[in-house]
């Protein structure tokens, strides 16, 4: 099986019924999880009820990104005791926050924590990563195996370097916070679904997430087909993609 499962789509908060984000990555039977947000774990023990992940990357340390991989330690934790830990690829301040969360258990026991401007490879995938423009240290990323390339910018602004990202890949999955016009405020640090769409192009499909609560989805799609040849879909909890 190889599939994309949305479990988040929200920006800041969750809208009732939905969560942050969050994906869940399948490659012949290797699962690994981007990003876990708010009530973002619930969606992954829907589709991984004792959440048996084989790796957890975080792109950035806000909490709609990351703090629900506290709520999937103490899951690890407690139902899966004598488990080898988790590699949590990261930057280092999503540790922090985890830690100061939930110091007891350590995150770094039931974690194996990596840097995640260093990770080369994860499983079957190769990985590439690229400091994107955000408040805080944001990585994208681009996954690569055997018939599968995909790419997910976390947050961020508009930037030359989704490019590298998106060329080639089946799917890519961009911040689409915002909706109509792009602000003239700089510096930028996330975006409209119009600038989601000109980062995505050279991928073949496009995922918007992100979105902030409340938003009209279907406008978002709207805004970025008129800039993305491709096939643009919103993300929404529980979708799952072949790739």
């Amino acid at each position: 099986m190889r599939s994309l499962t949305v479990l988040g789509s929200c920006g800041a908060w969750p809208e009732a019924g939905r969560a942050c984000a969050g994906f869940l990555i399948e490659y012949d039977g290797f699962r690994v999880v981007l990003d876990l947000g708010y009530a973002a774990l619930p969606q992954l023990l829907q589709h991984r009820p004792h959440a048996e992940v084989d790796a957890v990357v975080v792109t950035h340390q806000h909490p709609d990104h990351c703090v629900d991989v506290s709520a999937l330690a103490r899951v690890r934790y407690y139902e899966a005791p004598d488990a080898p830990p988790i590699p949590l690829h990261s930057p280092p301040g999503v540790v922090d926050v985890l830690r100061a969360l939930e110091p007891n258990p350590d995150p770094a026991t039931v974690f194996d924590i990596h840097d995640l401007a260093s990770t080369t490879q994860l499983g079957p995938f190769s990985v590439e990563t690229v400091q994107l423009p955000h408040y805080v240290p944001n990585f994208g990323l681009r996954l690569t195996a055997p018939g599968v390339s995909l790419a997910y910018t976390g947050d961020s602004g508009p930037s030359d370097e989704h490019a590298k990202l998106a060329e080639g890949t089946d799917v890519f999955i961009a911040d689409a916070t915002l909706q109509g016009p792009s602000p003239r405020t700089t510096p930028r640090y996330v975006m409209t679904a119009g600038e989601a769409a000109q980062a995505a192009r050279g991928a073949n499909r496009l995922l918007l997430t992100h979105f902030w609560p409340g938003s009209d989805r279907t406008l978002s799609v709207t805004e970025a087909q008129a800039e993305f040849n491709g096939e643009v879909i919103a993300a929404t909890e529980g979708l799952t993609l072949s790739l």
